[in-house]
């Protein structure tokens, strides 16, 4: 798939989460073989007023390129003036949120809120697009509930507007994260539309991604709660569609390399105070599905210096091991 002039490598994109797709978690998303990663949601009003975290959520490295950073608000002019400040990072996109059911944000009019007004949102994709040279992409829901399923119309709408590419969740707002996933809605956008369609929703493995692309004749893949604890699933997918194998999953010594390397940049990016308890949903992400994962738990939840990490990381190990041989004896 291109986006814009930009040719992706890769199958499967990083879709923004608030509090995890940080700079740490992109940057090893993109060593494992995301096509591309998007920011965390930010505040367009919190930037162009100069808000100090808003402008550290937009800071984009060398190392996690090809990176889209999203915005978020109501105002289409206020939302210009944020795409001008994201295009200077050097970023490939400018990625607007018109999904998020959060009721901070879609109570003020933004993410969700703007699938119940199609008028608006095209309204801010234009002024996006005007005033900026990148990509400007869309990412929105298959509906506000399930009376108002108007994905195709706003899809349609958007495309009109200059979007380059639009990501649909196949959820509605009302649904949040719940199941299922309307793979049907994704698929009459893409038959609507002539940009590129990206499906996202429940895509987790090689065999959700083959039934995703299967179900809904998308273009693209994005990956959202599937990558927690997991960013090897790129590589997996990326691997699958390349070769038609399924690789193994990683072993439990690689899995906590990349879970300690991945807080040591949380560390380096954010301070040691802010890293580590960062550090704490993620440790407990990585070790889901391991053996004596429970009991290991509450040591997670009271992680505060990159030894204690360590030294929980040895004992995880440990526990596989000695489960491994008890399996053989």
């Amino acid at each position: 798939m291109k986006l814009g002039n930009y040719e992706l490598n890769g199958s499967a994109a990083l879709a923004p989460m608030a509090g995890v797709t940080d700079r740490a978690f992109r940057e090893i998303c993109i060593e494992y073989g995301a096509s591309y990663v998007t920011s965390e949601m930010i505040s367009a009003k919190g930037l162009t007023m100069g808000d100090r975290k808003s402008g550290f959520l937009m800071t984009i490295g060398e190392k996690e390129m090809p990176a889209s950073v999203q915005i978020f608000g109501c105002e289409p002019q206020t939302m210009a003036e944020a795409a001008k400040m994201v295009e200077q990072t050097g970023c490939i996109a400018v990625d607007i949120n018109m999904g998020c059911p959060a009721p901070k944000v879609a109570g003020h009019g933004g993410g969700a809120a703007l699938m119940k007004n199609p008028d608006l949102a095209s309204e801010i994709a234009d002024a996006c697009v005007n005033a900026v040279d990148i990509p400007v992409t869309c990412k929105i829901r298959s509906g506000w509930d399930d009376d108002s399923i108007n994905a195709v119309e706003l899809a349609k709408k958007l495309e009109q507007a200059g979007a380059s590419a639009i990501t649909v969740h196949g959820r509605t707002r009302k649904q949040m994260y719940a199941p299922p996933v309307n793979y049907g809605i994704i698929r009459k956008v893409k038959e609507a539309i002539s940009i590129p369609v990206i499906g996202n929703g429940d895509v987790t493995d090689i065999r959700s991604a083959e039934f995703m692309l299967k179900e809904t004749g998308c273009d693209h893949l994005m990956i959202g709660r599937g990558a927690l604890g997991a960013p090897w699933v790129f590589a997996h997918i990326n691997n699958y569609f390349r070769t038609g194998e399924s690789a193994p999953e990683p072993c439990v010594e690689e899995r906590m390399a990349v879970m300690i390397k991945h807080i040591s940049l949380l560390c380096e990016y954010k301070g040691d105070y802010v890293g580590m308890r960062e550090a704490r949903k993620h440790a407990g992400w990585y070790i889901k599905g391991m053996r004596g994962a429970a009991s290991f738990r509450r040591e997670i939840g009271e992680l505060e210096t990159m030894d204690q990490l360590k030294r929980l990381a040895e004992r995880v190990i440990e526990s596989a091991e000695e489960y491994y041989r008890e399996g053989i004896e």
